[in-house]
């Protein structure tokens, strides 16, 4: 996770002073299976570094005995083209999304933050808790999950991952009484409501990263301010989505990007009453930047296969 915030937060950096290439996702959605496909092509100038990543979302996978996401990524050549390398990323994904929200968090929350609550328990939220554990020494985490096979799994990691109190929350409102909230769920209708939520509290945004996905009372984005990974694609599938897209509130009411933040250009949290928001919808420049390290160590290890493809 340190390796992976590092590349992370670079790759952020590169994107607030525009060094980038990355167009937005486009999706293919499959009603009939309640899941969807993306495509995902980055280019980091500064690294010179380009890659794709196709990966899908479908909840239901569980019960056939696969992953909710699954993804695939390729890393090519900018000077030919050709791909360098082709890696399972599933793992990448959790884990830099997970590095994402501890970069978000080191650079939005408040530095005396102590407790940490979780609304969702599965591999995201364990990635959250991973990057947020880098950056603060927490006293106590908490979680709430519909499942409690997901919050004993989750209370069992985060035991062994820290030496804090571990608490099953009873209801979502309870979780919320935390200084960093994480929201990692696939809702589609808002769950966390306003009231709950105090003064001073930083919420990572991670589970709506597609059109019509939401997981938080629009008010809070109203009181809140909220910093987004990249404006163009949190319109279409961040946590704003849908507020902005019912006009519940404007575009000029986004704070601003996580790069920017990042390099100074502008404020995220500007004082400790604040409640700051990261409505983190996955850049595709995270999984490139990922990758390439996951690429580098491999050569550098010898681990992996050579194929001849052309």
């Amino acid at each position: 996770m340190p390796s992976a915030m590092d590349a992370v937060e670079k790759a952020f950096a590169e994107h607030g002073k525009k060094k980038v290439q990355m167009p937005p996702k486009p999706y293919l959605y499959f009603p009939k299976h309640n899941g969807d496909l993306r495509t995902m092509p980055a280019f980091l100038e500064e690294d010179d570094i380009a890659g794709v990543k196709i990966v899908n979302v479908h909840p239901e996978n569980r019960k056939k005995g696969l992953p909710t996401v699954m993804a695939v990524f390729v890393l090519n050549s900018t000077e030919t083209g050709a791909p360098l390398a082709i890696m399972d990323a599933t793992y990448l994904t959790n884990m830099r999304t997970g590095a994402a929200g501890g970069v978000a968090a080191k650079h939005l929350a408040r530095k005396d933050s102590k407790v940490a609550g979780f609304v969702g328990g599965g591999n995201q939220a364990r990635c959250q808790l991973l990057g947020l554990s880098e950056s603060f020494d927490l006293e106590c985490v908490k979680v709430y999950t519909r499942s409690s096979a997901s919050a004993n799994s989750f209370v069992s990691f985060a035991e062994k991952l820290l030496s804090c109190d571990v608490v099953v929350a009873e209801t979502i409102s309870d979780v919320c009484q935390s200084d960093i909230v994480v929201t990692a769920t696939p809702s589609r209708n808002p769950i966390v409501k306003e009231e709950w939520i105090a003064e001073g509290t930083h919420i990572n945004a991670i589970g709506a990263d597609a059109q019509g996905k939401e997981e938080l009372d629009p008010l809070i984005l109203k009181r809140g301010r909220v910093v987004v990974d990249d404006k163009l694609q949190a319109f279409h599938s961040g946590e704003v989505n849908v507020p902005l897209s019912s006009g519940i509130i404007t575009e000029d009411m986004i704070c601003c990007e996580i790069g920017e933040v990042i390099t100074g250009l502008k404020k995220g949290r500007v004082s400790e009453k604040d409640i700051t928001i990261f409505d983190s919808t996955g850049l595709a420049i995270q999984d490139v930047a990922v990758g390439n390290l996951v690429y580098r160590r491999a050569i550098e290890s010898g681990i992996g296969e050579n194929l001849k493809m052309f």
